[in-house]
């Protein structure tokens, strides 16, 4: 029996969730057929699901056929809720990527191709909705061809009970030369062609396409069995136990459940289960473990490799991280670019609310929960106003309390042009640290990197690796705005400590002092995201669209012109072109379309207007001070930064 995990993708409202009821009825997981309108799908289970209509949560359920076990994820289809689908990707085996017939490859039908092709999963496509007026299969086909994959391939007619048909022959042929040299001898062994089909698929050669109406039930069986037949894993289950997370959920009664996809071995409960989490290395006692279907589980002793699982006793486990023989953490591509205020009534303690975002935090990553201690602040990042509206909701239902947020915001970041030495001295009376680190500018997009120079005679590993963990514990102010640091590699050059008087605290100090000392010194940069664009558009609507794209700060590529239409892609800051679509829908009365992905954050376009309007103080913010503590006569006194350096020990 083969156990594997299909993910569904698509752009809101192809039919996605539709398909999946199909799915599961005709594999016998549920006994009728539900409807998004109806309000009761069986992954959408969600009251916030049923009311809205669209998938927000990555849902699995379990489906049997002919011997088989397949876990379906339904992923969201909505640009807010981008990072719940990405992570789903991370523990998937093939994909489907629902098209819709009338409206054909749409913006986040582009962006989910791009991120199951950065993951490498194999593909298939179900063209839906080919019983409705205007659709057609074969001009969607042809877009999938032309704007995803020309390696999309129709099994349409040409893949039935195993056997590959001549013209599904000939366009394998095509792409293979030992394949291509069997063709033109007229092989006509089955197994030997359903073989190669099924690795192609596999290895990304070779991406199926059906079609179909999942509304109406046609297609759907067709489509499950060439599934079935083209579908292959590998999975050895007497290696050790390895899996990956990919998310963290919390029971009506709080107990905390981290679902695994379990990549080699098997996992039987009250086993001890080694992981890693910021940094340090964690080994605990599985005691529970449960299988999910839809809304409902149930309790099994063991787990296999290829099964999707949820599992209790890990306190401190992340989404992405990979748990046994896997360390390494999968990296989600899609970012938020807006922050907003958490708002709330002053007769809830903010602990209270702090706790309930701490707990959706640990659930979604991506929300980068912020406590701003000086101004009494929650803050957190979304992908749009979706996400706050359905965060309202959530906690409402789940902690029993009401929230609103302020207007989101654009999420600025800082980082620096120079080279500079950064130094930080912490000693008052019975303290004592000092650190020394060489700040250098990163490549965009490369974070907060850290190394060290600094010899262990000088200064102990131990005190070493926690100067390395106080740098990557939170987000660092920049000096321009506030906003957080980034885009910078930091090396210990030097430190040390003193056998009697360093304390728990001491390096922290001494290495946030040094870090904006360092600051202090350099050419700081301010830092916006940016949008990659692509827009279509018919020729007559080119000019105005290329106008507004100029106007934004943005920048574009020679069109890409057919007889009819205009194909503009670019770059463009978030903040100005964050409601562009709506523009777009309303000169081009719906004709147009636009896709907008994150394309990473680079120089500002507006840096002084922005640095006036969000108005920090660097020497007023109570967090992050550039001087240091020296001591002289029994008491600790404070140097400014431009004097700091002079004072150092190490020299």
């Amino acid at each position: 029996m083969k156990r594997l995990t299909i993910g569904l993708f698509a752009h809101v409202d192809a039919g996605k969730t539709t398909f999946a009821e199909q799915l599961l009825y005709h594999t016998n997981s549920i006994r009728s057929r539900g409807r998004v309108d109806h309000q009761d799908a069986f992954l959408d289970s969600h009251d916030i699901e049923r009311t809205r209509g669209i998938t927000v949560f990555a849902d699995q359920a379990v489906m049997h056929y002919k011997g088989d076990m397949y876990y379906l994820i339904d992923t969201p289809g909505h640009v807010d809720f981008s990072s719940e689908m990405e992570r789903a990707i991370g523990v998937m085996d093939y994909a489907i990527v629902i098209v819709s017939a009338v409206e054909g490859v749409q913006g986040h039908t582009e962006t989910v191709w791009e991120l199951l092709r950065k993951h490498r999963i194999p593909t298939f496509f179900f063209i839906n909705k080919c019983d409705r007026i205007g659709a057609d299969a074969n001009r969607t086909e042809e877009e999938i061809r032309r704007q995803l994959t020309g390696e999309v391939c129709s099994i349409q007619g040409s893949f039935a009970d195993g056997i590959v048909g001549e013209e599904l022959r000939e366009r394998m042929a095509e792409r293979d030369e030992s394949l291509l040299e069997a063709f033109l001898e007229g092989k006509e062994d089955t197994t030997f062609w359903l073989s190669a089909l099924q690795e192609m698929i596999r290895e990304g050669r070779l991406f199926p396409c059906a079609y179909g109406s999942a509304l109406q039930d046609e297609g759907v069986v067709e489509f499950l069995d060439q599934l079935h037949l083209l579908t292959t894993v590998s999975y050895d289950e007497t290696a050790s136990f390895g899996g990956r997370i990919y998310k963290i959920r919390h029971a009506a009664n709080g107990q905390r459940l981290t679902f695994i996809k379990a990549v080699s071995g098997t996992l039987k409960v009250r086993e001890l289960l080694g992981y890693e989490s910021n940094g340090l290395r964690y080994e605990e006692k599985i005691t529970q473990i449960l299988l999910f279907n839809g809304s409902k589980s149930h309790p099994v002793e063991q787990v296999a490799a290829g099964d999707l699982f949820a599992v209790a006793g890990l306190s401190e486990a992340e989404a992405g991280q990979g748990v046994g023989l896997y360390s390494n953490k999968f990296a989600c591509e899609t970012q938020p670019t807006l922050q907003s205020k958490v708002q709330f009534n002053e007769s809830l303690h903010v602990q209270q609310v702090l706790g309930a975002f701490r707990i959706l935090n640990t659930e979604d990553p991506s929300l980068n929960l912020a406590w701003e201690e000086s101004l009494q602040e929650i803050h957190i990042r979304v992908m749009g106003l979706i996400q706050l509206e359905v965060l309202e909701q959530v906690v409402k239902e789940r902690f029993g309390f009401e929230v609103s947020f302020g207007q989101p915001e654009i999420l600025y970041k800082e980082t620096i042009q120079s080279v500079v030495t950064g130094y930080g001295h912490f000693e008052p009376l019975r303290h004592y640290a000092e650190v020394h680190l060489l700040l250098e500018p990163g490549e965009r997009g490369s974070g907060i990197q850290f190394a060290s120079s600094c010899h262990p005679d000088e200064l102990s590993y131990p005190y070493q690796n926690l100067i390395r963990s106080h740098l990557f514990e939170r987000e660092h102010h920049g000096l321009l705005t506030g906003m957080p640091v980034t885009d910078m590699k930091i090396t210990l050059l030097r430190g040390r400590a003193h056998n009697e008087h360093t304390h728990g605290g001491d390096f922290r100090e001494a290495t946030f002092r040094a870090l904006r000392q360092g600051l202090e010194k350099a050419n700081n940069l301010l830092l916006e995201p940016y949008y990659d664009f692509k827009i279509k558009v018919g020729l007559d609507e080119m000019g105005r669209v290329l106008s507004d794209i100029q106007r934004a700060s943005g920048s574009f590529e020679p069109p890409q012109m057919s007889d009819t239409n205009a194909v503009i892609t670019g770059r463009v800051p978030v903040s100005t072109f964050m409601n562009y679509g709506t523009e777009l829908a309303s000169f081009t009365h719906g004709r147009g379309s636009i896709r907008c992905t994150f394309g990473g954050y680079d120089l500002c376009h507006n840096t002084e207007e922005v640095i006036e309007r969000k108005g920090y103080q660097k020497d007023a913010d109570p967090l992050y001070t550039s001087s240091s503590i020296f001591c002289a006569k029994g008491a600790g006194y404070s140097v400014p930064w431009d004097e700091a350096e002079a004072k150092m020990h190490l020299l």
